[in-house]
């Protein structure tokens, strides 16, 4: 008999669902009614061995607890802010994630929004279309990166991957986590020395209970008018509200957000500033790193039912 699954999430295309589908007993969430959800707690949950997920999704304590025969859960994603570990961790229930293999994509986001703030790209392409260039209307100059500071907040594998494009442009690094991390010559000793010690401060730490709100109203206030903020890690790493004020006021210079507090929803005075830069949370989103990550997540559930150890595990 099958291995009986469920997945969840609108990351896993048809061709996937079908190998899926010919390995396990696939119950895909998205395909259910509500009234089909129901039915299928009420009787197959209960041999369900497996959850594969995605790192927005997750997987709380109380939908893992409807899995009584819960072995592991593969998570599409690096980040485990919606997953909970600590209920799973007593369960003994494996828990992997796809880290590395979108590292690459998302530091060049970074930069590239780095990029467009520093040099103002939205506002002049903003500029072109609207025909202010034929109608000769005055310019405001954008700044070099050379010689500028960029702090990294979290140096992992995303900050030092940004950081070794970052030092091409002729920046300099710093950054700051808890732990003394590589290069520690580099290492601020507060996130508000590394505020106050950088041009630009760009966010890379995971995000959940231990970083929420960390970047503030003083680290804001640290890194000041000519500061800019960006953030490509988790939305509840920066306090929004706090953030919209600094721009606003003018006590920060600029910011890009890859992320946000309660996506999708962006708050309507956070659209509505001139020096903000605001994707729709695309750091992975490459054809090439979201394939990666499904075959990775697959392959956890693979080598796990084959009886060999998964690939990238989080828990045990």
């Amino acid at each position: 008999m099958k291995p009986a699954i469920a997945v969840y999430g609108n990351v896993w295309p048809a061709p996937e669902l079908s190998a899926l589908e010919a390995a396990f007993d696939c119950h895909v969430m998205a395909r259910m009614s509500s009234a089909e959800q129901a039915a299928f707690f009420d009787s197959a949950a209960k041999r369900v061995r497996a959850v594969l997920t995605t790192g927005i999704v997750g997987i709380d304590a109380a939908l893992a607890a409807r899995f009584p025969a819960l072995e592991l859960v593969s998570v599409h994603g690096v980040g485990l802010d919606a997953v909970a570990l600590g209920p799973l961790r007593a369960r003994g229930i494996i828990v992997t994630n796809t880290p590395d293999v979108l590292t690459e994509d998302v530091a060049d986001l970074a930069v590239a929004l780095l990029l467009a703030t520093a040099r103002r790209l939205p506002q002049l392409d903003r500029y072109v279309r609207a025909g202010h260039w034929e109608e000769k209307l005055p310019l405001q100059p954008a700044r070099s990166l050379r010689g500028k500071v960029a702090g990294i907040y979290g140096y992992g594998r995303i900050g030092q991957a940004v950081a070794s494009r970052l030092r091409a442009f002729g920046m300099a690094i710093r950054y700051y986590q808890r732990s003394e991390g590589p290069e520690p010559g580099l290492r601020s000793p507060s996130l508000a020395a590394l505020a106050r010690e950088s041009d630009y401060l760009v966010v890379c730490t995971p995000g959940g209970a231990e970083t929420r709100h960390a970047v503030d109203a003083a680290v804001l206030d640290a890194l000041g008018p000519e500061g800019t903020l960006v953030n490509i890690a988790r939305g509840s790493v920066v306090d929004e509200a706090a953030l919209v004020e600094a721009l606003s006021s003018g006590r920060l210079g600029a910011a890009a957000l890859d992320v946000f507090e309660d996506e999708p929803v962006v708050p309507p005075a956070l659209r509505a500033l001139d020096n903000v830069v605001l994707p729709p949370h695309v750091g992975s989103f490459t054809v090439e790193a979201r394939q990666a990550m499904r075959d990775l997540a697959i392959d956890n559930l693979v080598a796990h039912f084959a009886g060999k150890p998964v690939l990238t595990p989080v828990l045990p």
